[in-house]
This record gives structure tokens, sequence and C-alpha cells, in this order.
């Protein structure tokens, strides 16, 4: 069965019907912008060559080794001109955190691991403000606080660890997490997101039961597992087991988010379950980001009792972002048993593993990015910089192909818009980066996390331009809804 569905006959086709509209009636009219000389690169295809391309009314209207004229020529010469990326794992969603990710090359952000709590509010609200695309899940820890009577409000994405996070929902609540997850679905979500260790009362049937309800709307599950750690019941293979078995026996789609931080010393075993997965016919994919330290809400249930244990460390294996103060055991029970919901950093990989994963072909890339953690601003350059330059476990192709391709297939099968994202082709959408591949690199650190990357020159989003020349476009805001 065949697990990577696009191929791009359909896109070459809209290209031609493009072209013929966009160019042939009136040859004489420049393109809205042009890139001219740089070293074109497209992962579906494989082509890597120098080349001209002319961007007309949103879409690559032509790629040419011959010159084309523009409203706007941009030289980039020396340059490579590459899909923007797509991250499908981007929590923060303001407009600095925004601008943090085209600095990093990214045109569309989307928050797929959990989802928000309202889908239509959400889609309202970035509706005309945001600078790069945006979209969503239905969010399953949303809608069981819903069932519970204790609805979610953003920001917050998952409930302090209570009631609604650690309770086995009765078959009236399932009914009403499966209507709510359905109304949000048909509000535009891309599937439904699952953070199921911040929902332990979540028993295995309702996991089935949410992912058959995936399978009937034909959308993905995306899931952080279980849990953690190496201690049975309740380990990192067996809680990838788990997911992996609802989906075989419900025909859904899945996801499996940050594989490294779920998994961490068994990275590679996990990593070679959806790998047989894939190999007996399921839609099965799986992402990383390459940091060693996670991040998430101390009052959440991933905290509930037994945490240390699983993870093999101690409360100073957590730092509050921004003061960098490591924690004590009063201090951590101080904010765990806090209503308000407060970020800690957790160091919990080593970068050896985390190197290893990120080289794995099977692996995309996605931030997990969340205000207050390097990776928010930095996790694609950092791919470009230490694993394509310098260590050489990715060609250049490789890694944009994970950055881009790979997510946009993955969205196909809750949208044919992503059809046109991840591809430098003609008739695909303009959303366009140009770097320079020598300097790009990340500068957050975990003392100063909102450190903008370097070395994106030039980035579009639906052929208007974000980043020129290296500096932010002020009062400009192209990104779109990508929904079902």
């Amino acid at each position: 069965m065949r697990l990577i569905p696009p191929s791009p006959i359909p896109l070459r086709l809209s290209s031609l019907l493009l072209g013929l509209v966009l160019a042939l009636p009136a040859a004489a009219d420049p393109f809205d912008v042009v890139i001219a000389n740089g070293r074109v690169m497209d992962p579906e295809t494989g082509l890597d060559a120098p080349r001209n391309v002319g961007i007309a009314q949103g879409r690559i209207a032509r790629i040419s080794t011959g010159p084309l004229t523009g409203k706007r020529v941009i030289d980039a010469k020396g340059l490579v001109v590459a899909p923007g990326f797509i991250d499908l794992h981007q929590h923060a969603q303001d407009a600095a955190s925004s601008r943090l990710k085209a600095f990093d090359g990214v045109t569309t952000a989307l928050e797929m691991e959990i989802g928000v709590p309202d889908v239509s509010a959400f889609l309202v609200r970035k509706q005309g403000t945001s600078l790069i695309n945006y979209g969503t899940t239905a969010s399953h820890p949303a809608a069981r606080a819903f069932a519970y009577g204790t609805p979610l409000k953003e920001p917050n994405l998952v409930a302090q660890s209570g009631p609604a996070t650690n309770e086995p929902a009765t078959a009236e609540q399932r009914a009403l997490i499966d209507a709510r997850l359905g109304s949000e679905l048909d509000a535009g979500a891309l599937g439904i997101g699952m953070g199921i260790q911040y929902t332990p009362g979540a028993t295995r049937q309702e996991v089935i039961e949410t992912f058959r309800l995936a399978a009937a709307r034909n959308v993905p599950v995306y899931t952080h597992v279980r849990s953690f750690g190496r201690i049975e019941p309740g380990s990192s293979i067996g809680s990838v087991a788990e997911v992996i078995g609802a989906a075989a026996v419900t025909g859904a789609s899945l996801h499996v988010v940050h594989i490294n931080s779920s998994c961490l010393k068994d990275g590679l075993e996990c990593i070679a379950l959806v790998a047989g997965a894939r190999a007996r016919g399921l839609d099965i994919t799986t992402e990383a980001y390459p940091y060693i330290a996670g991040m998430t809400a101390i009052n959440s249930a991933l905290f509930n009792p037994g945490w240390r244990e699983k993870l093999g460390v101690d409360y100073d294996a957590l730092m509050l972002p921004d003061s960098g103060e490591r924690l004590t055991k009063e201090r951590f029970d101080t904010l765990h048993a806090s209503p308000e919901s407060r970020l800690v950093i957790l160091f919990v990989n080593s970068q050896e593993m985390v190197d290893r994963v990120i080289a794995e072909p099977l692996v995309m890339i996605a931030s997990d990015g969340e205000d207050g953690h390097p990776r928010n601003a930095g996790t694609y350059s950092r791919i470009l910089a230490r694993y394509v330059r310098e260590r050489g476990s990715l060609t250049l192709m490789d890694a944009l192909r994970k950055m881009s391709l790979m997510p946009a297939q993955r969205l196909e099968r809750s949208t044919p818009a992503a059809r046109r994202l991840g591809r430098l082709q003609e008739g695909a959408d303009a959303d366009v980066i140009v770097f320079d591949a020598d300097k790009v690199g990340d500068r957050a650190t975990f003392q100063k996390p909102r450190e903008a990357s370097v070395g994106m020159k030039y980035v579009l989003v639906g052929g208007t331009l974000v980043i020129d020349d290296g500096k932010p476009v002020e009062g400009v805001f192209p990104g779109r809804a990508i929904r079902r």
C-alpha cells in the first residue's frame, strides 16, 4: 500500500492551466515578483538547479531557465530558493512568535498536537491579522473539559490536573466529547488533537472511540502519547504501541508528535514501531525537534505522581523559562498545585539521541513552539546549521523534505489545499523562502529564547514579502487559514 500520497502530476496539470491563464494572454505583462538566478530546490521533483521563478496572484506561475520580467525582481544569486517550511506543532500563535517563525523560514504554523479550545473563535481571531498561515485540530482535551463542565479558554490548551483530566469519562460524557469534536471538525479543524498524557483518565476504549470518529471523518489523529520512560506499564514503547493499535483497529491515520521527547532513550525503537506499522500498510507519521529539553504546563497531569521515576530525573531537571530558576520539591509542589498555568522547561534527553532521531528518514521536523523555549525561534535554522552544514548527517534536500514536503503530505489527508504547499513548482502556492545556506543558523538559547534566526534573506507568504533583504516588512498580514 502506498503511504506517501502525492505525485507531482496533478500540480503540473494545474500549473499548465495557470500558465495559460497568466502568461499567454498577456506575455508582455510582468510577474508580481521574480526571484532570479537562485539555486531552486524542490523536494518532490528533486529539482536542484539555477532557475528564475515568476510569481503572480499568490502562486508560482513560472519556473524558467530564461529571464523573466517582474514588478519586483529579487537577485538570488548564491542563495537557495525553496518552499516555505510547514510547522505542524506550533503552540504560540501570537504576533511576536509569528515573526520569529518567519525569520526561521516557516510560512505555515499549525496547532495540531492538542488543538485550541474553540476552532471558530481561533480562525476568526487570526483572520487578517497573521503574518503566516495558520490552522488547528479539534482538541480532545478541550472537549473533555467541556464534557466535565469546566471548559477551557485560550491561552490554556490543557486543564489543570483534576477530574477532567484524571477520571474515566461516563458514557454520557463520551457522547458529549464526540459531539464537541464533531462540531469542531465542522468548523474547519484539520484533524483531532489528543494529548493523552494530559488526560490520563481517558481509557483505552475512549482512545479507540476517538480514533474511530477520526476515521469516519477521514482526518488524522495527532497525538501526544500516554506516557514516557521505561517503567511498565506505561512505558514509551507501550504508549506508542497503544496508538498504533488504535489506528490499526479503526483505520484512522495517525501522527505521533515529538517522538524525541516522548520516547527519550527508546527513541529509535519507537521509530522502528512506526516503520513496522507503515510497512504493513498503516498511515502513520511522526516528528521531532532538535533540542534536549521540552516544555509544558507544570500544573498539568503530566506531573502526576510518579513522573520523576518515569523520567529518571529529580526536581532540579525542571527550569522556569526567563528566570532560569531550577526547582526544588517545595517550589514544584507550590506551582503544581496552583490553578494558574505556568510553563516549565524539562531537561530530560541526551544530545546523542536527539541527533540520531533527527537523522532518521521517517522523521519530519516540527518545533513544539511556545514562548520561552528556543525551539519557538530557532528549530528550522538549527536543522540547516547543525545537521546539514556542520554535521553533514542530512543533505540539504533531505532537510528541506523533512521541513516542507513531508508535513504537506501529512496535511493532504485533511485538505486538498495542502497539495499546493511544501513544493516549489508551477501552480504551487507562493510560500517561498530565499536563504544563505552558508550563514543560516539559530541564535535562540535557553537563556535568550527570543533571538531571531539569521540567514533568511527573503520570505514570501502567498506571494507577499514578509521578510525583505533580511528585514521584517511592517503592516502586511498575508497569512491565511489552512482548514478542512
